[in-house]
């Protein structure tokens, strides 16, 4: 599958539990529906995926989990938060660098209009790129 029509329907998906619950829930609700969403779409997810540290010879098991990992190929991070802070998407970086992963999804539910909480990173070659979700939603006709 394509990783650009693949994130697009990660992100149909959002809207659509936003759509229905809208903003105040905690996290967990969140990706459960999300993961019902993704299911419905006949697609592969891991759900809280240990990410594992590794630190020359050796591997450090410390607790970080992938929220949702799409077709072993998307990162994504939910988080219901007033904003995003640099930590939020530092934290996204770096699931998406310890797992070799070049995509991810950030996505903030406790917004008033799902597009607002959406952010995509992109890393290629070490070089990381912020796509704006307007931009995204309007290609897929999300808005």
């Amino acid at each position: 599958m394509i990783r650009n029509e693949l994130s697009k329907m990660i992100i149909g998906c959002a809207i659509e539990v936003h759509k229905q619950l809208g903003p105040g829930l905690l996290e967990s609700a969140y990706q459960e529906c999300l993961v019902y969403e993704l299911h419905k779409l006949n697609l592969t997810i891991e759900v809280e995926k240990p990410t594992p540290i590794i630190y020359k010879e050796i591997s450090l098991n410390k607790g970080y989990r992938i929220d949702i990992l799409v077709e072993d190929e998307i990162v994504v991070e939910l988080k219901t938060v007033e904003y995003f802070r640099d930590v939020h998407t530092a934290q996204i970086l770096t699931y998406m660098r310890l797992g070799g992963f070049e995509l991810g999804l950030l996505l903030n539910f406790n917004e008033n209009r799902m597009v607002d909480g959406i952010k995509e990173l992109l890393i290629h070659k070490n070089h990381i790129t912020h796509f704006l979700c307007e931009t995204l939603c309007l290609l897929c006709g999300s808005l």
